[in-house]
């Protein structure tokens, strides 16, 4: 069996006997995502990058469609990079559809995990009776059908809305990049697995110091989305960010950081 490290492509970084931290990109990214937040918790904390198989640098061999069907095989392969690294007390902080595999990682192992800061989460994005997810389900339907039938033009039709910055092209310029770099069939099976996941009964469950970080005019992850993480994680600590869209670890790193810094124990 190949070795999980490089399977993941795990960069380690920051104070070796620090409190673990371990962040985890969102859909189309990859680790280079985090390197504005990043330095504000080296100096104190042991700091874990890795990207999901089949974004970034990962090992795309490993790439198997049946155990990545669902989000738990990402899940097992977090908890394996942990185990592998001997690591406990971790503080995973999870973008996007991380947020929820940061919740099934903690589910399969609990005893490695002792916070968690989810950033911009979603259990659901397909609205369903009362739950509102912010998405019918013909706007998923032709979200996916788009994504299929012209991965590059849907890449650079998405990015700037997923970013929700107008007023910094640049990011949105990265962002496309980044949709662009990955393998479009792999791409097209993650999105249906992401816009298609309903963890919402995974909730309850979690266990552990919660942050929801809720950004301002976020399409994918709105207001009221986080609102519902944050209702259903017993003690979670909700917090509104004024950044806006759905990556404020890249638009608003010092804001996005320092929220996370007064979450975490002094």
């Amino acid at each position: 069996m190949e070795n999980v490290l490089q399977r993941n492509c795990v960069r380690l970084g920051g104070s070796p006997e620090g409190r673990p931290m371990m962040f985890a990109h969102g859909f189309g990214c990859d680790q280079e995502m985090w390197r504005l937040v990043v330095p504000e918790f080296e100096p104190d904390h042991r700091i874990v990058l890795f990207d999901h198989v089949g974004s970034g640098n990962s090992d795309l061999s490993a790439y198997d469609r049946t155990k990545y069907n669902s989000l738990r095989g990402y899940a097992s392969d977090i908890v394996e990079i942990c185990r592998e690294l001997d690591l406990s007390d971790v503080v995973f902080v999870g973008h996007s559809v991380s947020a929820m595999i940061g919740v099934l990682a903690l589910q399969e192992a609990p005893e490695i995990f002792g916070g968690l800061v989810m950033i911009g989460p979603s259990p659901r994005y397909v609205d369903d009776g009362d739950y509102v997810g912010g998405f019918s389900r013909t706007d998923i339907a032709g979200l996916l059908d788009a994504l299929d039938a012209n991965h590059l033009g849907w890449s650079a039709q998405m990015a700037p809305v997923i970013m929700g910055t107008p007023d910094q092209p640049e990011l949105a310029a990265e962002l496309t990049n980044s949709f662009c770099r990955t393998d479009p069939d792999i791409t097209r099976h993650f999105a249906r697995v992401t816009f298609l996941s309903d963890n919402r009964a995974d909730l309850p469950g979690v266990a552990v110091p919660t942050l929801v970080l809720q950004c301002t005019q976020d399409v994918i992850a709105p207001e009221v989305v986080g609102r519902y993480v944050h209702e259903h994680i017993a003690g979670s600590v909700f917090t509104q960010l004024a950044a806006t869209g759905h990556c404020p670890h890249l638009s608003a790193p010092e804001e996005t950081a320092a929220a996370i810094r007064a979450f975490l124990p002094g």
